[in-house]
């Protein structure tokens, strides 16, 4: 599947072969609109009209992708089993659809040694049309004077469903009037409506009620909320008691600097 002709609709072909039937969704962007939305200090150092992919998990991911790569015995210890999961994904549909091609791959659980992430996740998924990235400023006559108030993310379909997992910048690749930037889907226009999704994201996040600020199509199934509902230190022991992994592996337990486009990660 390797892609002779790199342009924006066989990047989004060949990933969407290799990734959509794991729980994956891709949404092609220009590095141009990124860096446009952020300070000078964020920017990704490529030229406007480079193309750049995020890639989302929906809650299928779980079940097609995560599972599946437990059971094949693929999780090697150390890292998040979810990242690493993910990062096997992702690296074996760039190796074979994009052979020879510079993809330079940033994870949002990557941080640079100035400890700032590899990419802004959110923003990412807000330019590209994937999500719209609700803030503070987004709110007229905020009720919450100078407190800080995190954003979050809301998927058209999967409300807060989801996760955005990665960047794929195509160092080499430049798009012109062909990639047109979308708009992305205001699914909660009301000032009310996102106070309610600021607040619960911000003050609640742990009973997930912010990701049901619309009614969405699909949702984690029972056993991928018990996961994440698990602090993350104790999730390999959790894998072990469910019997993805064998009981007596004595490795240490994964560490994660991630934190993803929710304050839970998942």
């Amino acid at each position: 599947m390797a892609a002779s002709n790199v342009s924006v609709e066989n990047v989004r072909r060949l990933l969407n072969d290799s990734l959509t039937n794991l729980g994956f969704e891709v949404y092609p962007l220009k590095i141009g609109w990124y860096n446009s939305v952020l300070p000078p200090t964020l920017h990704l150092s490529y030229p406007d009209d480079t193309l750049a992919v995020v890639v989302l998990s929906t809650p299928a991911m779980f079940e097609d992708a995560f599972l599946p790569f437990l059971e094949q015995r693929c999780y090697q210890g150390l890292n998040d089993p979810i990242d690493q999961c993910v990062r096997q994904c992702i690296t074996s549909a760039v190796s074979q659809c994009f052979p020879g091609e510079k993809v330079d791959v940033r994870y949002d659980y990557e941080l640079l040694p100035s400890r700032k992430p590899k990419f802004l996740a959110q923003t990412a998924a807000h330019v590209s049309g994937a999500a719209f990235y609700y803030q503070k400023a987004d709110v007229t006559e905020q009720p919450w004077a100078e407190k800080k108030m995190f954003g979050v993310c809301v998927h058209p379909r999967f409300g807060g469903w989801f996760a955005i997992r990665a960047l794929l910048v195509f160092g080499d690749v430049t798009v012109g009037s062909e990639l047109v930037q979308p708009v992305p889907p205001d699914c909660v226009p009301s000032r009310e409506g996102r106070i309610k999704l600021l607040e619960a994201f911000n003050f609640h996040w742990q009973d997930w009620s912010y990701r049901n600020i619309i009614s969405p199509i699909q949702t984690y199934s029972q056993k991928q909320r018990d996961y994440f509902s698990t602090p993350p230190a104790q999730r390999v022991a959790l894998l072990r008691a469910w019997g993805y992994l064998p009981s007596d592996n004595n490795q240490p337990e994964p560490t994660s600097d991630t934190q993803s486009q929710e304050i839970g990660h998942g």
